[in-house]
């Protein structure tokens, strides 16, 4: 019996772009939808680095503020 059983949603993943910290010392990165517009090559947000980019296969977050500033 399994009254408190409940069904496991599934997390759906996708290769994302990300910005990554390029200091060896942090660990800093953030996903391209969720970076300030405002500058092509964002500032690490932790150190204040700068970042280079990459890709990560994270679960699939929408950022809807973007298409409030529009």
């Amino acid at each position: 019996m399994a009254f408190g059983r409940r069904e496991v949603e599934e997390i759906v993943t996708e290769e994302t772009k990300v910005w990554v910290c390029e200091s060896e010392d942090c660990n800093g990165w953030m996903r391209d939808n969720f970076k300030n517009s405002e500058s092509d090559i964002p500032t690490c947000p932790l150190c204040h680095s700068s970042m280079t980019q990459s890709t990560k296969v994270l679960a699939v977050i929408n950022n809807y503020s973007q298409n409030q500033k529009m």
